[in-house]
């Protein structure tokens, strides 16, 4: 049986697992390494914050991602494919690595933030 996710190294190992399936991914691989140039020794430790806000709610991310992704989108159009990609390869890494109430709501929780952040570059594009 699998843990679930229970601090912030489970974070880390989440994300930082999560995002090495991200950067060789076909479909969305080339907007981290070719269009948004992900410093990832910055980007990293920004996704641990959001995620541990997320979930344990420690108000550790005070940031705007939305306005960031409406900016990328700018450079390239962000699509439901991309969205549903993302979600799919961070649905699959919970699931390869932990079970539990915090890995469910972290599912939960991802696809509310893709849900919101096509709903927002969307209206942005009016």
């Amino acid at each position: 049986m699998k843990q679930d996710i229970c601090n912030r190294q489970d974070i880390e190992l989440l994300i930082n697992s999560f995002y090495d399936d991200v950067k060789k991914d076909e479909i969305i691989g080339y907007i981290f390494n070719d269009i948004a140039k992900v410093d990832w020794q910055t980007h990293l430790p920004i996704m641990y914050d959001f995620w541990d806000n997320v979930i344990f709610y420690t108000a550790t991310y005070n940031r705007n991602p939305i306005q960031h992704h409406i900016q990328l989108n700018h450079k390239t159009p962000l699509t439901a494919e991309h969205f549903k990609r993302w979600l799919q390869l961070f649905t699959h890494k919970v699931d390869d690595l932990f079970e539990g109430e915090k890995a469910e709501l972290a599912k939960q929780r991802a696809l509310s933030i893709a849900t919101m952040m096509q709903v927002k570059i969307l209206q942005a594009g009016v």
